[in-house]
C-alpha cells in the first residue's frame, strides 16, 4: 500500500490514522504545487484529481478523500470508530461534516478578498463552535476513545491555530492532547515536520 501525501497538508491525518491502526503502507511525497512525484512522475498520472491524500492498494486500486481513507482505516480496525448501532453511520456524519464544512472552506478562504475573508473566518469559527462542546466535555470527538475523525479535527484545528483563527480554549487543549500522541510525533517525523 502507498499513501501518496504533501507535508503540512490535510494527508497528515490520514498518516496519524494509519500509524495507530499499525497498517504497513509507504510513503509517496508529491510536490502539491507542480503535481510532481519524489522519484519523479506526474502524480496527476496516479490521481487525476491532483490533490492529495491518495491511498493506492497492492492491485493497484486508488482510493481518494480523507473521508473515504479515513472510514477505510476504520473499517479495518474497528476500535477506531464510534461503538454503537449508529456508530459506523456517526463517523461518516462526522466525516462529512469536516470536509465539507470546515475543510472545503480553507481553499476558499485563501482565493478571495479580505472582505469575503471576514465572512468565510466567521463561518469556519462558527463550524469549529459547533464542536466546541465536543472536545471540551471529552479527550475526543466520541467520548473517551481517540477514532480515525480525531486526526482530521486535530489537522484542522492546528492549521486554523496557525492562521490567526480565534478558536475557544478547547481546541488548544484538544490539539494538545493529539499532539502527545506517538502516531502523530511518528507522521511528523516521517513527513520532515518536526
Amino acid at each position: 500500500m502507498k499513501l501518496f501525501y504533501a507535508p503540512g497538508f490535510s494527508s497528515i491525518a490520514d498518516h496519524i490514522a494509519m500509524l495507530e491502526a499499525g497498517l504497513r503502507f509507504d510513503l509517496v511525497k508529491v510536490d502539491i504545487l507542480t503535481k510532481q512525484i519524489e522519484g519523479g512522475g506526474s502524480y496527476t498520472d496516479i490521481n487525476p484529481k491532483g490533490y492529495i491524500p491518495a491511498l493506492m492498494f497492492d492491485d493497484g486500486e486508488l482510493l481518494t478523500e480523507n473521508a473515504a481513507i479515513l472510514a477505510w482505516v476504520a473499517d479495518r480496525v474497528p476500535n477506531l470508530a464510534p461503538r454503537g448501532e449508529l456508530g459506523r453511520y456517526r463517523l461518516i456524519e462526522m466525516l462529512s461534516f469536516l470536509a465539507s464544512e470546515i475543510h472545503k472552506r480553507f481553499p476558499i478562504y485563501f482565493s478571495v478578498s479580505e472582505e469575503s475573508k471576514a465572512v468565510l473566518r466567521e463561518e469556519i469559527l462558527q463550524r469549529f463552535g459547533l464542536l466546541a462542546g465536543r472536545v471540551e466535555r471529552e479527550n475526543y470527538l466520541f467520548g473517551e476513545s481517540f477514532s480515525v475523525a480525531d486526526p482530521y479535527l486535530f489537522m484542522l484545528a492546528r492549521g486554523a491555530q496557525e492562521l490567526g483563527f480565534p478558536l475557544a480554549k478547547c481546541f488548544r487543549d484538544y490539539v494538545g492532547r493529539i499532539e502527545t500522541r506517538s502516531s502523530v510525533r511518528e507522521a511528523e517525523r516521517r513527513e520532515g515536520l518536526t
